[in-house]
């Protein structure tokens, strides 16, 4: 039984006065799995919404197969469910399967072939095994032991309660009974959240084999570059919400070539422009119709005088007339890519070999142990590790503004600047445009205006710091370091609430910027691009928890 497509038409939906999903129509056929990216609040989580039948639009409509899964941000299970009532319910459907054909089977053993109703129990019998064949019902069980494994789940004790587990493995049971019940249609809500690398590969395993229409919302790049055949950019455009068909390398190469030929129609239209102002202003005062007629000419001077004045004229016009049109329909300026502000003269930095700043034992009891780092002037050090092995930690020891035991050296003056996974301004009730210009200083905001950075929305500089989102906070923080970028700069997972367009601009930027950049992330496209030097801490301060010198790529 072939599987059915997921439709939606022209949806609409308005939230707290603000229209989020405007006209947005979609397809998606068994076997595509359609990724949607954009800003947040562009409406990904609520357009998966829409199409669970969760939240309904406002104006449109939504066509769904029987059977619809959805894994979204608040959990669906009751705090007391144990494990195995949790996958008793995903597994349901698969069982019931198998005991209604054994079922059908034993009648029709009873029923002879000629007898009343055996035709019905066969047509019965042949609809129910179709079902379980498009569900693989008799692989139900082991497939979600070997879900539970592949998500490390398979530890806990099934008489476990849900309320007794971690956020993140509350996470991982959810998509566990989602991949365990294989749905005609799935759609996720940044489904990698609380994954670690080998549970993530195997889910992008587990989607890829789906037949089903799969449609997700991440913010991770080496998902949507492993999963998607489609994605879906959401972000504000004159003809609303572009499909973009391919995986997200592909996407990032379209991105790229659009880029080029924009640049490139830019320049060939200001070069048009500038051609056409002068045609239209200069040639009349370079053409000079009032001179004196040589003694050959005095006879038809006056015709030929009006004939070059005629000319002229029509030349003035049509470049007048030309150039009133490109400037109408000329196309903007390209903004100008994420890029760190030339730096303030500030403290001396080290010359030659020594390190801008040097830690040597140093020990945050029941956080890290190190033995020793050095950061060099132009250091890219990328610090990775699982949870809690101590990479906010590292950050704020090298900052400043954790004291731990041991030797932690650093020039006097050295500025350093600090991007937390939280960031919290003193005064929330301040605009975000007072804030910025505040904290910069006068001068220093006329010269690197907070619009021209392209962080923030322009709508979103008059509303105060403390009522925008964390993801917004997080680029005004990040837009007072491009402005002001300091001999150190430390950035705790600086791809969290940004968007993948955003992280690619802001990882081109970290190559060219000035000074020492430190970056503790787990997000897996960054840490394969990465190419500068390598430090792996280990929780409880391990072997692995060993710092250097030297500034080349080291292994992963």
């Amino acid at each position: 039984m072939p599987q059915p497509a997921l439709l939606a038409h022209d949806l609409v939906r308005n939230l707290g006065g603000r229209r989020v999903l405007d006209g947005v129509s979609l397809t998606v056929s068994p076997g595509r799995r359609i990724g949607l990216i954009g800003e947040n609040g562009t409406g990904k989580s609520t357009l998966l919404r829409v199409l669970a039948g969760v939240d309904e639009p406002d104006t449109g409509s939504v066509s769904r197969p029987a059977d619809v899964g959805f894994l979204h941000q608040e959990m669906p299970f009751d705090a007391d469910s144990t494990l195995t009532s949790v996958l008793d319910a995903a597994l349901r459907e698969a069982r019931e399967d198998l005991a209604e054909l054994g079922r059908l089977g034993d009648e029709l053993a009873r029923v002879p072939e000629d007898g009343p109703g055996h035709r019905q129990l066969l047509e019965a019998y042949g609809r129910r095994l179709e079902q379980a064949q498009d569900r693989e019902s008799w692989d139900a069980d082991r497939r979600a032991a070997l879900v539970l494994d592949g998500l490390g789940l398979d530890t806990l004790a099934l008489d476990r309660t849900v309320g007794s587990l971690s956020g993140g493995q509350r996470g991982r049971l959810a998509l566990a009974a989602l991949l365990g019940r294989r749905p005609e249609a799935l759609l996720l809500d940044e489904p990698t959240n609380h994954l670690d690398d080998g549970a993530a590969a195997f889910l992008e395993e587990q989607l890829r084999a789906l037949p089903g229409a799969v449609v997700l919302a991440s913010h991770d790049r080496v998902f949507l570059d492993a999963v998607c055949t489609d994605l879906i950019d959401l972000d504000p455009a004159v003809d609303g919400p572009v499909r973009h068909g391919g995986n997200y390398s592909s996407y990032v190469s379209e991105k790229h070539a659009e880029r080029e030929r924009w640049e490139r129609r830019y320049a060939e239209e200001q070069e048009a422009l500038e051609e056409l102002r002068h045609a239209a202003g200069v040639t009349a005062r370079r053409v000079a119709p009032d001179r004196g007629p040589r003694d050959t000419e005095k006879m038809g001077h006056g015709h030929r005088a009006g004939r070059v004045q005629s000319q002229i004229s029509r030349r003035v016009r049509n470049a007048s007339r030309r150039l009133g049109e490109l400037e109408r329909t000329r196309v903007a300026e390209p903004p100008p890519p994420l890029r760190f502000a030339v730096r303030q003269p500030a403290a001396r930095t080290p010359d030659g070999p020594d390190p801008l700043v040097s830690l040597r034992d140093v020990r945050v009891p029941g956080r890290l142990a190190l033995s020793g780092l050095e950061v060099s002037v132009s250091e890219r050090l990328l610090v990775t590790g699982g949870n809690g092995a101590g990479k906010s930690t590292l950050l704020a020891v090298l900052a400043g503004r954790l004291a731990a035991e041991g030797e932690v050296r650093r020039p006097h003056g050295l500025t350093v600047g600090l991007l937390t996974q939280d960031t919290v301004f003193d005064r929330p009730n301040r605009t975000v445009r007072d804030t910025y210009a505040r904290t910069l200083g006068p001068e220093r905001a006329e010269r690197v205006p907070l619009a021209g950075l392209g962080l923030l929305a322009e709508a979103d500089l008059d509303k105060p710091v403390g009522q925008v989102s964390v993801g917004q906070r997080r680029r005004l923080a990040l837009a007072l370091l491009m402005a002001r970028p300091p001999q150190l700069l430390l950035l705790d997972e600086p791809t969290n609430h940004f968007s993948p367009r955003l992280c690619d601009e802001l990882e081109a930027a970290l190559g060219s910027g000035p000074g020492a950049v430190v970056v503790a992330s787990h997000d897996r496209w960054l840490r394969r691009r990465w190419q500068g030097r390598k430090l792996r801490l280990e929780p409880g301060g391990g072997r692995g928890n060993r710092g250097g010198r030297g500034t080349g790529p080291a292994p992963g």
